[in-house]
């Protein structure tokens, strides 16, 4: 009976495989930890600010080569010279961006998980010169959608902005269409690519005593959208470090 038994025990010891040097970590990020890094970021560091690309639409660039052209055509009298002395001094003294802030009206650009999505508003404010008529002040917010990829390039977790509406204030329905199209492409520029987190810097050496170090190195990472809540689970690989 013994002999059985102790038969039984060895043929489950070589039944059962090496344990794997592998594990997996969740970190669960919710809401109020974004919250209070959006409010460190907006009190304790300048407002991210965006100088408007007039690339996607040429209307005011267009336009002042026009002025240009104009003026090198008229005689240069006087009235001529102060007149576009003035227009370049128009130009130049309005602040072309788009600022992104902390709250416009009651919305406060924030990052939520609803529905296993990623939404995020952004409140801004800007200014814009359109020819001839002046530097106009707006404001508003974006409605935004966040979505996570891994990139094998960059071996990081990135977010993509994707603006799905701009919600305009303060334009007195001058140049609207326009200005939403710049806050898009100024968001863009400003927002995406959002490196999340590079696995790199989840690498790192652990001393064990008497025995050497151990190379805790990151190898994987995916992600799952819960109600308020991100879970973010890291795949790591244990190893013996080099010894430098």
């Amino acid at each position: 009976m013994k002999k059985s038994i102790k038969c039984l025990l060895i043929a489950v010891l070589f039944a059962v495989p090496v344990q794997a040097q592998e594990t997996e970590v969740k970190i669960t990020l919710n809401e109020q930890f974004f919250e209070a890094l959006l409010e460190a970021v907006f009190t304790n560091l300048d407002e991210p600010s965006v100088p408007i690309s007039l690339g996607a639409s040429n209307i005011a660039t267009e336009a002042r080569a026009r002025d240009a052209r104009n003026a090198a055509s008229i005689s240069l009298h006087p009235q001529t010279v102060s007149r576009f002395s003035e227009l370049s001094t128009h130009y130049s003294s309005c602040d072309e961006s788009v600022r992104l802030k902390r709250e416009v009206e009651g919305v406060r650009t924030a990052v939520k998980f609803r529905r296993g999505g990623i939404i995020a508003p952004i409140a801004f404010e800007g200014n814009y010169n359109p020819p001839l008529i002046g530097c106009i002040g707006f404001s508003g917010w974006a409605e935004t959608t966040i979505d996570l990829s891994f990139d094998k390039s960059k071996n990081a977790l990135i977010g993509n902005a994707r603006v799905l509406k701009v919600n305009l204030t303060g334009t007195n329905g001058i140049g609207g269409s326009l200005i939403t199209r710049l806050v898009q492409n100024s968001i863009d520029r400003k927002v995406n690519p959002l490196e999340i987190v590079k696995l790199d810097m989840l690498s790192f050496t652990a001393p064990v005593q008497k025995t050497g170090k151990l190379r805790m190195e990151a190898i994987g990472i995916r992600h799952e959208v819960r109600d308020q809540e991100l879970d973010v689970f890291i795949k790591y690989r244990f190893g013996k470090a080099d010894q430098r």
